[in-house]
């Protein structure tokens, strides 16, 4: 698949999305937009102050659709309605420390909200392609050094982990009860490494809480600093997603199943040295390591590996992981000087993806 191809495979396409107005969703449904398709979004509001949905004014872009997934008739009726050729699965409860504080609603978003998903596309004939998008937190971590592959047994120990292990496994139930029945029908399920990039404000995550400290004129405190994870930026998996996609379209059985999409281990870096660079690319800010005693636990090293969408979709990632930190630091650095958001996202995507021009 060509890339020109890619763009052309969603120009003029209904597609939907769940969980357009958060962090990767909403770079999901701008660059849909921008190649020329019919978005339609279903998502909880965007929360806080600062979000990227609303910093993008994608509410004139795309059709909006306010709702919650667990709401299951509500996101029957709205994709039913839409009619979309294309889904894509991304609303989620997506943080491990806050699945301590509420495990069961972290349960009921993450497995009954994406069953509510995969019911709604049972019903709807229209759909032809179906991304399901996990984490790659669903594998049982046990902390070794090789990268998970999609064959390995999915697990969690912490709530957020085991509801996306559960969420895998009711997509498997679906895809072999109902969707092997539907010959025009293909679907896979996505498993991400850690993305990062401009528009993320979520609380404990790595880049919007270095953001945050510099902005206030505070130290960037680190509670786990030698941590390791696979960064990527968003338009990594994005990029993957949108293949999976335009594949699972034009030959529904072919591309069924799970699929890793993560940066190479050479690209591996600890949460100190993530934090350290971002202070170095904004110019201002400094870093600090804080013991806490009271910490949950949280997995310290977390890989995937990548070999079946290397040989088999194609997929590689196009920017190393100092481009994605210098790109993500400059992407908030031109929001700290009043940059217009829509600017400085446009201009990574055309920089990313170079065929949209």
């Amino acid at each position: 698949m060509t890339q020109h191809t890619l763009v052309n495979s969603f120009k003029g396409k209904k597609v939907f999305i769940t969980g357009h107005t958060g962090f990767k969703g909403s770079w999901l449904a701008f660059l849909l937009h921008e190649m020329g398709a019919k978005v339609c979004g279903y998502a909880l509001p965007p929360s806080g102050t600062q979000n990227h949905f609303e910093m993008l004014k994608l509410e004139t872009k795309i059709k909006h659709i306010e709702g919650d997934i667990r709401d299951g008739a509500g996101l029957s009726d709205a994709l039913n309605h839409f009619q979309p050729e294309y889904v894509f699965h991304l609303a989620a409860q997506a943080l491990v420390r806050p699945s301590y504080q509420d495990p069961a609603a972290t349960f009921s978003t993450n497995v009954m909200g994406s069953v509510n998903l995969l019911d709604a596309v049972r019903t709807c004939d229209s759909v032809r392609s179906l991304v399901y998008v996990t984490s790659d937190k669903c594998y049982e971590n046990v902390e070794w050094v090789w990268g998970y592959r999609e064959t390995d047994q999915l697990g969690g120990r912490d709530p957020y982990s085991a509801s996306k292990a559960a969420a895998e496994i009711a997509f498997s139930s679906y895809a072999r009860s109902f969707f092997a029945q539907r010959p025009a029908l293909g679907a896979a399920s996505a498993r991400a490494g850690n993305v990062i990039g401009g528009g993320d404000w979520a609380v404990d995550r790595i880049i919007p809480d270095c953001i945050r400290a510099i902005e206030a004129d505070q130290p960037v405190c680190l509670r786990n600093p030698g941590a390791t994870r696979p960064w990527q930026h968003v338009l990594e998996p994005i990029r993957g997603y949108l293949m999976l996609a335009a594949s699972l379209y034009e030959e529904p059985k072919n591309w069924e199943g799970a699929w890793n999409f993560g940066p190479s281990t050479e690209e591996i870096r600890t949460v100190k040295t993530v934090a350290e660079v971002i202070v170095l690319h904004i110019g201002k800010g400094r870093v600090e390591v804080v013991e806490s005693p009271n910490q949950v636990h949280e997995a310290r090293l977390l890989q995937l590996n990548c070999d079946k969408a290397h040989q088999l979709l194609g997929w590689h990632p196009r920017w190393h992981v100092d481009k994605t930190l210098e790109a993500t630091a400059l992407w908030y650095k031109a929001i700290m000087n009043c940059g217009p958001a829509e600017d400085i996202t446009r201009q990574q995507l055309h920089e990313f993806f170079p065929e949209l021009a």
